[in-house]
């Protein structure tokens, strides 16, 4: 089943488009990155999905429902963290469970408390006396406590130090494991690479893809540095179709991986090496390119 289903969604603010044409899947069980630099159409995406904003065209779907029509039968399954959260400065922690679970229905403390423990809050602390990564954290808590089918991340880790990154990740893969999707917006690749199944890009309110990692990977070129034993690199033929050199230099080669890795291995089995580094995939260059694209940068 796909949690979230969008249908050529448009929305517009009088002549600015926020998103246009906008068609996407989110499967359940899944870890879904949603990317794009800052105006490229996520916040707005994201609103529409949460029946915030009223789509001008198209529709959007999650659990099967209307997005605006059915907003608040589908509130009761998602958890939703802003990217520009606010809390009341006298709320604590604590407080927020309480006012929650009487939103919900539901007794958030025992879950609430178990989650501060794990992300390191302390909950009898106010809002107005946190640091921004407390608060934070605060807001992860309140939307992860009811474990919903559904969750909603808008830049959820600006403020988190990177050991509170890898639990927030160890966590997220707990919910997907278990059948829950994660939505998660973002501004930098980098910071999903290592969690997420499969992403989509904005650029300028379009989507420019939409596919795998894994998929991602293949179309990302590899750095390679060769470093011959002795002798002039230079009088060496460069291996044909798997490796583009873009420098000789004396014992030193650097280009980029453009066939199957095999072929070059096999190749280079037959010759004497003193070192041989193959960089992993760089997919934030992958990334960079869309938007240079779209900006018409060199």
């Amino acid at each position: 089943m796909d949690h979230i289903v969008i249908d050529n969604l448009t929305r517009r603010y009088g002549p600015r488009v926020g998103v246009e044409g906008l068609s996407l899947r989110v499967p359940s069980g899944t870890v879904f990155g949603f990317l794009g630099p800052n105006g490229a159409g996520k916040t707005t995406t994201i609103r529409v999905l949460l029946g915030f904003l009223r789509p001008t065209a198209g529709r959007a779907r999650i659990f099967g429902r209307d997005c605006w029509r059915d907003t608040h039968v589908i509130k009761g399954e998602v958890g939703y963290m802003p990217g520009d959260l606010r809390l009341y400065p006298w709320m604590t922690g604590a407080d927020g469970l309480q006012i929650f679970g009487r939103v919900r229905g539901r007794d958030l403390r025992t879950p609430g408390a178990e989650l501060a423990d794990r992300f390191g809050l302390d909950l009898d602390v106010p809002a107005k006396a946190m640091s921004r990564g407390m608060r934070q954290k605060l807001g992860l808590i309140l939307a992860l406590v009811h474990e919903p089918k559904l969750l909603i991340l808008d830049e959820p880790t600006a403020s988190l130090d990177p050991l509170m990154q890898d639990r927030l990740n160890q966590h997220l893969r707990e919910l997907a494991a278990r059948g829950h999707t994660v939505f998660f917006s973002s501004h930098s690749l980098s910071e999903v690479e290592q969690l997420c199944d499969r992403v989509a890009i904005l650029r300028n309110g379009k989507l420019v893809a939409d596919e795998s990692l894994d998929s991602l990977r293949t179309r990302v070129h590899r750095d390679v540095v060769i470093r011959w034993p002795s002798g002039d690199a230079a009088a060496t033929t460069e291996p044909p179709g798997c490796l583009d050199v873009d420098l000789r230099e004396g014992r030193y080669w650097q280009g980029s991986l453009r066939g199957p890795m095999s072929e070059l291995v096999s190749w280079l089995a037959g010759r004497q090496v003193s070192d041989l580094t193959i960089a992993p995939p760089d997919l934030e260059s992958l990334f960079r390119r869309y938007y240079k694209e779209e900006s018409g940068e060199p």
